[in-house]
């Protein structure tokens, strides 16, 4: 890197555990159009510890929402690998639950509660009571009680939303695979959702990882950042945020420091060379 920027990759007061649940090494990812073989990311590597909110950021076509499909066992590497607890993901599993940003996830059958209780029947075989249960607690910590026995049609698209993540939630994964879950919502219900997810994380602690490319959405939502060149996906740095985005000691804000790595000229191998404190 010829930009230097900050250093001292001093943990900060949001990163809550320092054990690492998911690797990522060297990762290159491909995958087949009608005409030809695209290489999304190149020699990927990052880890994860317990209770992240680990956010994947980067321009449109740099490979960060295939990058969580691989993480999700949907896409396997053409190199490298990726570790949960030290198993290498071969599959998808229970273990990791995506969600993503189209708001028709559920079940247009079924209520809030029922979406929820299926889920949990099949994916976790709890019996009818014990899923009603945790469901019941879940659809609770998303602030939607009222609207249990809703079906989808009647809820606004924000709504959906929370509907996902307390699905997502509920299963209880030791990853929580978040694919621009807020993109498609307007601004105003936007900033809402993302104070929304982080009481969520101060309940639960639940390790996250969020795609996004929004700078600011990324500031704010993660604890650590990874920033990913264009296409094909190259590490560019990890950042460490505490979601404040008022100017430093050097008189520049964090997310003024992102936009720089994002798009200077240099080019990585795909390793966190650099670790930018805000």
């Amino acid at each position: 890197m010829t930009q230097d920027l900050m250093t001292d990759c001093e943990s900060d007061s949001m990163t809550v555990s320092n054990e690492v649940i998911l690797n990522v090494n060297s990762v290159t990812l491909e995958y087949r159009t009608k005409k030809n073989v695209v290489t999304a990311t190149k020699r990927v590597s990052f880890s994860v510890n317990k209770s992240d909110r680990y956010v994947l950021l980067g321009p449109s076509g740099c490979g960060k929402s295939t990058l969580l499909k691989s993480i999700a066992g949907y896409l396997p590497p053409v190199e490298g690998e990726i570790l949960l607890n030290g198993k290498k993901v071969i599959r998808p599993g229970p273990d990791r639950i995506v969600v993503f940003q189209e708001f028709d996830q559920l079940l247009p059958w079924k209520t809030v509660l029922g979406n929820i209780v299926f889920a949990l029947m099949v994916g976790k075989k709890l019996t009818q009571k014990q899923a009603e249960e945790v469901a019941r607690y879940y659809i609770d910590k998303v602030r939607l009680t009222k609207f249990s026995d809703s079906f989808p049609h009647t809820l606004s698209g924000g709504m959906k939303q929370r509907v996902s993540i307390a699905r997502g939630m509920a299963m209880e994964p030791l990853v929580l695979l978040m694919d621009e879950p807020f993109a498609a919502l307007d601004e105003l219900t936007r900033i809402h959702m993302q104070d929304e997810l982080l009481r969520l994380w101060s309940d639960t602690k639940m390790t996250i990882i969020f795609v996004t490319h929004s700078i600011s959405e990324a500031v704010k939502i993660g604890n650590r950042i990874l920033l990913l060149s264009p296409h094909p996906g190259q590490v560019r740095a990890e950042v460490k945020s505490i979601g404040d985005d008022t100017p430093g000691s050097d008189g520049m804000k964090l997310s003024e420091k992102i936009h720089a790595q994002l798009f200077s000229s240099d080019h990585t191998d795909g390793q966190i060379s650099e670790c930018i404190n805000g």
